[in-house]
C-alpha cells in the first residue's frame, strides 16, 4: 500500500487514508451490518433482481470468520444482537460481534455500507463496477435500505497500452504507477487524464507518442487559449474552458504555475541531452550556456532529467527517437548522400568556420547555405542528420550542433 500512496503523493493526490478492517474493529460498521441483517430479504432481492445472479439458500448479508479465520465454509446458524452465531467446515461451533472485525459483510452490501457510513458524496467508478446490473447498481438501492443517500453515479473508461488493449493484471498488460512514474513526468500523467472525457478509454503511450503528449501540453503552457466570452460563440468558449481546465488541473501542487512544471526546457531537448551527455552537471552547465535556465536548476527539472534517463534505459523508449553522435561519416550516410547535399555539408564546412556558435547564428549559416547552394531546406537537414547521426532523421539540427561542438561537428563534413 505505501508505494501506492507514495505514487498518489507525486502526482499531487495526498487522500485521507481509512483502513475498512480498522472500521469494522471500532465499531463503525456494526449499525449498518445490523440494519442489513434486519432487511435480509430485501437486499437479496435487490441483488438478484438487478445482477441476475441466484443466491444460496444459504446466503446471509454478514460473513462471519471461522476457527481457522476463513470465511470459506462458514455457515450462519443464527442472529442474536450483537452476535451472529455459525459453525464452520471443521464442524467448529461460535459466534461472531459484529461490533469487531470479527467477519464482515459481503462486498456489494459493504460498498453501500460505507458510502453511508464515511458520507461519500462522490465515487466514480470503473466500467466493470458500473456496467448494468454490476456492484454500482445493486449499491444505491441497497445504502438507502440501510439508511444513507448514495453518491451519484459517475462511470470511467480504463486506461489502455496503446495497441496492448486494456490494462488488465490477469494478462500482466499492466505498467504500474511506480513504473510509470519513473518515466513520465507527474504534470503529462495528470494531463493525460484531465484532458480526457471520463467515458472514453484512454491509451497509455510510453512510446513516440509521449514525444507528442509533452509537445501538447508544452504548446499549451507556452500559449494558452484566450479571449472574451463575448467575443467567442458557446463551442469556442467550451474548446478554451476545457483547455485550461486540462492544464490547471494537470499542475501537482493545486494553483501552481503551469510554466514551473516545464521549467523552461522542452520534453523533446531534455531528451537529447539526455542521450548525448552522461553526466548531469554537463547538461546544466548546457543549459546555462544556451539560456534555458539561469541559476542551478529547479526540482522539477532534476525530476524531469531523471525520469528522461530511466525512460531512455528502459524498453519503452522509442527505437527511432535514440541518438548516438557518429565519429565519422558512415558507409550508408555516403551512400545515400546525393551530389548536391555533398555540396551544401562543403559550402556549410567553410561557412561555419566563421560562425558564432549559437542557436540562432548556427540555423542562419544553415539557411544562408542552403539557398547559395540551391536546395530544398528538407535535404539540407537530411543531409546534416546523415553526417552527425547516420540517419536521415533526429532532433533539432541546430540543437544538436551546438552540443557536440565546433570541432567535432567540423570533423564530420570532412566528406
Amino acid at each position: 500500500l505505501q508505494p501506492f500512496l507514495g505514487a498518489l503523493r507525486q502526482i499531487g493526490v495526498v487522500p485521507e487514508v481509512i483502513m475498512n478492517h480498522e472500521t469494522y474493529a471500532n465499531g463503525g460498521f456494526a449499525a449498518k451490518i445490523e440494519s442489513a441483517i434486519e432487511h435480509q430479504d430485501e437486499i437479496r432481492e435487490i441483488i438478484q433482481s438487478i445482477s441476475g445472479r441466484e443466491l444460496a439458500n444459504d446466503w446471509f448479508p454478514y460473513n462471519p470468520l471461522g476457527s481457522d479465520g476463513s470465511m470459506d465454509g462458514v455457515v450462519v446458524t443464527g442472529y442474536e444482537s450483537p452476535y451472529v452465531n455459525w459453525t464452520d467446515r471443521h464442524g467448529e461451533k461460535g459466534k461472531a460481534d459484529i461490533r469487531k472485525a470479527e467477519g464482515k459483510l459481503p462486498w456489494r452490501v459493504d460498498w453501500a455500507a460505507r458510502w453511508g457510513i464515511h458520507n461519500i458524496s462522490c465515487e466514480p467508478a470503473g466500467k466493470d463496477h458500473g456496467a448494468a446490473g454490476g456492484s454500482f447498481d445493486t449499491g444505491l438501492p441497497i445504502c438507502r435500505l440501510l439508511g444513507s443517500e448514495p453518491p451519484g453515479k459517475m462511470v470511467y473508461e480504463w486506461i489502455q497500452l496503446k495497441g496492448m488493449g486494456p490494462m488488465s493484471s490477469s494478462t500482466g498488460n499492466t505498467i504500474g504507477p511506480i513504473e510509470a512514474l519513473g518515466l513520465v513526468p507527474p504534470e503529462i500523467i495528470r494531463y493525460l487524464i484531465a484532458r480526457s472525457k471520463v467515458n472514453r478509454h484512454i491509451d497509455f503511450d510510453t512510446g513516440s507518442a509521449l514525444f507528442e503528449m509533452a509537445d501538447e501540453y508544452e504548446r499549451l503552457v507556452a500559449n494558452p487559449p484566450t479571449g472574451d466570452d463575448q467575443d467567442l460563440n458557446k463551442r469556442q468558449r467550451i474548446a478554451r474552458d476545457t483547455q485550461i481546465g486540462a492544464m490547471n488541473l494537470s499542475q501537482v501542487a493545486h494553483g501552481g504555475d503551469p510554466a514551473d512544471s516545464v521549467a523552461g526546457v522542452s520534453f523533446r531537448h531534455l531528451s537529447m541531452l539526455a542521450q548525448i551527455k552522461s553526466d548531469d552537471d554537463e547538461i546544466w552547465s548546457s543549459l546555462r550556456a544556451s539560456g534555458h535556465i539561469s541559476n542551478e536548476p529547479s526540482q522539477a527539472l532534476v525530476g524531469r532529467l531523471s525520469r528522461m534517463r530511466n525512460w531512455i534505459d528502459g524498453p519503452h523508449f522509442p527505437d527511432d527517437a535514440r541518438i548516438a553522435i557518429q565519429s565519422s561519416v558512415s558507409k550508408e550516410a555516403r551512400e545515400n548522400l546525393t551530389s548536391e547535399q555533398v555540396a551544401f555539408l562543403a559550402e556549410l564546412r567553410s561557412t561555419l568556420n566563421d560562425c558564432e556558435w549559437t542557436d540562432t547564428a548556427i540555423v542562419n549559416c544553415i539557411r544562408r547555405t542552403t539557398e547559395s547552394v540551391g536546395i530544398s531546406g528538407r535535404d539540407s537537414y537530411i543531409a546534416l542528420y546523415w553526417v552527425i547521426l547516420g540517419k536521415h532523421h533526429g532532433p533539432r539540427a541546430s540543437s544538436l550542433m551546438g552540443e557536440i561542438g565546433r570541432d567535432r561537428f567540423l570533423d564530420l563534413l570532412d566528406i
